[in-house]
């Protein structure tokens, strides 16, 4: 897909990858569609983006299913198609899911923290996947869905509510491919590994530098490594049902 004047929609992407990811594909010629909870950094990343492409936001909780119905379809309004969905938004809730002390258990993840990040992660992607293939078919578009998964999806210590919520997002995208494939829509995900970001950017050096050591290639990965492989997927008109691994060749 040739993305000059195609429409893409962006999840969470105010800020972090997703703004990365809005950054590379308006220097592409793409029109953006931001969704994001934060109106104040929805505002700041419109106005930034503004100066090289076409850009709206819209300020949506992506697990209300009227809100990403309506929203969907001002974004069609607004701009007549929708070509491309990035399914970035997730949030992170870390914690073992028990904790015992000789033999009597002392704490226990909360129903609210495990259900918290699967609405987010998991079904925010399906509301918005499905919505925007809704959209894709109605208005005769060719489409691209990327899910953003993790690769915490084999599963990882601390992580029951973000592995499975990333999981299912993989799994989403496969299916998806095969099923929107009659549409003329695609279907694909990417699984970061450990990224920079504001997050990693506070913890202690100590720390960071351990995590550092896990990656064969010595590094964390970059905001921008994952954008060029979005790009990469969208462009790439062969790519579909498949899940990439951007993990600088750590393995969990």
């Amino acid at each position: 897909m040739d993305l000059k004047d195609k429409v893409v929609v962006i999840t969470g992407g105010a800020g972090g990858l997703g703004y990365a990811m809005a950054e590379n594909l308006a220097a592409a010629g793409a029109k953006l569609a931001l969704i994001d909870v934060d109106q104040e950094k929805l505002e700041k990343a419109c106005a930034n983006l503004g100066a090289t492409t076409e850009v709206q936001g819209y300020a949506l909780d992506i697990t209300d299913e009227e809100d990403v119905f309506s929203g969907f379809q001002f974004i069609k309004e607004d701009f007549g198609q929708v070509n491309v969905l990035i399914n970035n938004a997730g949030i992170l809730r870390d914690g073992l899911m028990l904790k015992a002390k000789e033999g009597q258990v002392i704490d226990r993840m909360s129903f609210d923290q495990f259900q918290s990040v699967i609405n987010v992660n998991l079904t925010g992607t399906f509301l918005c996947g499905r919505e925007a293939a809704a959209a894709m078919i109605e208005t005769g578009q060719e489409g691209v869905i990327i899910n953003i998964s993790s690769l915490a999806k084999a599963g990882n210590m601390g992580q029951s509510n973000y592995s499975a919520s990333k999981a299912g997002v993989a799994a989403m995208s496969v299916g998806w491919a095969k099923e929107l494939a009659r549409y003329n829509i695609r279907s694909a995900a990417v699984a970061p590994g450990v990224i920079e970001t504001e997050m990693t950017a506070a913890m202690k050096p100590e720390a960071l530098e351990r995590l550092e050591k896990m990656v064969p290639v010595g590094r964390l990965g970059q905001a921008e490594e994952i954008a060029s492989t979005i790009r990469f997927i969208i462009e790439n008109d062969y790519v579909n049902g498949r899940v990439f691994e951007i993990d600088g060749g750590i393995r969990l």
